[in-house]
């Protein structure tokens, strides 16, 4: 478990870059790190790309806040994937734009928003269902995601944004910027391009240990 203190520079790290790349915008998104005793998220309504280290919210090991500002209000939907992967140590929610048009657009199935059509997308994030619709911090919006956390990476809020989590926060804002870079490119084509046949997508699996799932 990584210290608090590298965390909460990780979280600002994590959170000026995505800011800087467009994958939120104004006080949109929040990023979360798992900790020992507890975790800490970003405040309600504040701009990611201007984050600091002591301006960051702890909560307990339930969720309850106990230092810093106020938490976001997605800290229950943080805690569903939490409660459900122990392996993972980084959340992160933006609205970023591509994928936010993909679901305004129609995407490509409920099961996955985006088809297997490049490998780094299947390597870096695999399939990524879509959360119908619910208002922001809603908990039914948690419910539905606990349920699908320990066999995907990632999952898409309609009209919303994505949510992905992973080992550290960092690898969990590496994929989302595949997942962000692949609705773009998806958007772009026209025609659509065809998925990655099955032998390809089994080639992946066998090298690189990763699965489209």
């Amino acid at each position: 478990m990584l210290d608090e203190n590298v965390c909460r520079r990780e979280i600002c790290a994590i959170g000026r870059d995505l800011y800087e790349r467009g994958h939120t915008a104004g006080s949109a998104g929040n990023i979360s790190a798992r900790l020992s005793d507890g975790w800490l998220i970003t405040p309600t309504d504040i701009c990611l790309g201007r984050l600091t280290p002591d301006g960051i919210a702890k909560v307990d090991l339930d969720g309850h806040w106990i230092s810093g500002p106020k938490p976001s209000k997605t800290v229950v939907l943080h805690r569903s994937i939490y409660d459900q992967r122990p392996d993972c140590h980084g959340i992160i929610h933006t609205h970023s734009t591509h994928l936010v048009a993909l679901t305004l657009a129609g995407v490509f199935s409920d099961s996955a928003i985006i088809p297997p059509i490049t490998p780094y997308q299947v390597m870096k994030i695999g399939r990524v269902p879509l959360i119908a619709y619910e208002r922001p911090g809603s908990p039914k919006a948690a419910q539905r995601i606990a349920a699908l956390a320990t066999t995907v990476q990632g999952v898409m809020l309609e009209r919303l944004g994505p949510v992905v989590w992973g080992a550290t926060v960092t690898k969990a804002a590496d994929a989302l910027a595949e997942l962000e870079e692949t609705a773009r490119l998806w958007l772009l084509t026209n025609p659509k391009p065809q998925p990655l046949c099955e032998d390809a997508l089994r080639e992946i699996a066998e090298v690189f240990g990763t699965s489209w799932g």
